[in-house]
């Protein structure tokens, strides 16, 4: 009766814009979450990739107590101890020399365009060079910058007139990139790994041409990890697979593991173009998500980045997994790929019965891409977990045969 009456009042005062699933989740420890009717569910969405140590890790909860103890908020108009050691860590575990916060991976996407349109004026001098190169099926976030370099139509609708600007060219084609070069390109903006697009992930060589492409025509190289960071695939950060080094990096989702918080690293000579005044946040960077951010980075690294190599480890199993599904169920599994532990399986029909079926039996996977069962377990998931997943998705795809 209480879900009911949450429900009900969920459709009377929240807007409207999730497809919900009609359960309410109160309370999680490790790999489950416990509904309020009490009905315990293994969690393999991981809050969209944001849940790296898991629901409630011990020591992100107790560095969140300890600083909600000394200090909430100061604003950006002082410096803040939790968000320069957090800017430390992370510029010394990556290509990075200078880092902004913010509340989100769409704020850090905003903050790289910003920058780049930026850096290319300073150094340049030319104000007609601001476009920026995306790709199509991309994903880069809501608000209207990081809208307006998403590559797919459908989160366009509506919202029309977008910002101007972007040049759309396909997903792992360096050809039709370089074609789309012209005297009024700045940069190329992309993911390492196409997430909400369904989970494509490119050749290795793809990105090292991309590199290679931007340094011959003078373009800045922005990576969007806010999904494929922080461990997700098996390396701190996914461009670390490919061997390259960005010029700028947006992160979000797993960085606060759990708490919001997002961040856009950058070279020092990309850093130069901006001076104080021109892009800031007032949220961005504070204390209690800082403090928790860096727990997470410091459960990351330590042990010689135990927990990173364990997702690679435990996404091959799981992997392996889904491709004997794939096997089994060959009438409805058309591919199953990924990296780490952020993996797709592609279905030859819409895949929202299934995260029912499996939400029936206790297990949470997402659908994204409309046919496409994007997994993202946290990092700490077991064999044990991986193997009662894949129980529960062969039980949900036999029963949609």
């Amino acid at each position: 009766m209480e879900t009911k009456k949450l429900l009900e009042e969920a459709s009377k005062y929240l807007l409207n814009t999730y497809n919900r699933q009609p359960v309410v989740l109160r309370k999680g420890r490790g790999m489950r979450v416990l509904s309020a009717d009490g009905k315990e569910y293994l969690d393999f969405v991981g809050g969209i990739a944001v849940n790296v140590l898991g629901h409630c890790p011990r020591r992100v909860v107790v560095a969140l107590q300890k600083q909600a103890q000394r200090l909430l908020h100061v604003s950006n108009l002082y410096y803040i101890e939790p968000q320069i050691k957090l800017a430390k860590a992370l510029v010394e575990h990556s290509f990075a020399d200078r880092v902004f916060f913010c509340n989100s991976g769409t704020e850090a996407v905003e903050a790289a365009i910003k920058l780049a349109r930026k850096y290319s004026r300073y150094k340049y001098g030319d104000p007609e060079r601001y476009e920026i190169i995306s790709t199509l099926n991309s994903f880069h976030g809501r608000t209207y910058g990081a809208l307006s370099a998403t590559g797919q139509r459908r989160f366009h609708q509506g919202f029309e007139p977008l910002l101007e600007g972007f040049r759309f060219v396909p997903y792992e084609n360096v050809e039709a990139l370089e074609a789309a070069i012209t005297e009024r390109t700045c940069a190329v903006v992309l993911e390492p790994v196409q997430a909400e697009g369904g989970v494509r992930v490119p050749s290795l060589s793809y990105l090292r041409e991309v590199r290679e492409v931007c340094h011959r025509h003078g373009l800045l190289l922005i990576l969007d990890e806010v999904q494929t960071g922080m461990g997700r695939t098996g390396e701190l950060f996914a461009y670390k697979h490919f061997g390259i080094r960005p010029d700028v990096m947006a992160l979000a989702k797993g960085l606060g593991a759990g708490v919001p918080i997002g961040a856009m690293l950058c070279t020092e000579e990309v850093a130069q173009a901006m001076a104080p005044g021109e892009h800031g946040s007032t949220f961005g960077g504070g204390p209690l998500v800082c403090a928790a951010a860096l727990a997470t980075l410091h459960c990351l690294l330590e042990d010689n980045q135990y927990l990173v190599h364990h997702a690679r480890r435990m996404g091959e199993l799981l992997l392996e997994g889904l491709r004997a599904l794939k096997e089994r169920f060959s009438h409805l599994v058309l591919d199953v790929r990924g990296m780490g532990l952020l993996l797709g399986v592609e279905l030859r029909k819409p895949c929202a019965p299934v995260v029912e079926a499996c939400l029936k039996e206790g297990l949470l996977i997402n659908c994204t891409a409309e046919t496409v069962l994007r997994l993202t377990p946290p990092l700490v998931v077991q064999e044990a977990d991986i193997r009662e997943a894949l129980g529960i998705m062969a039980s949900a795809l036999e029963r949609i045969s």
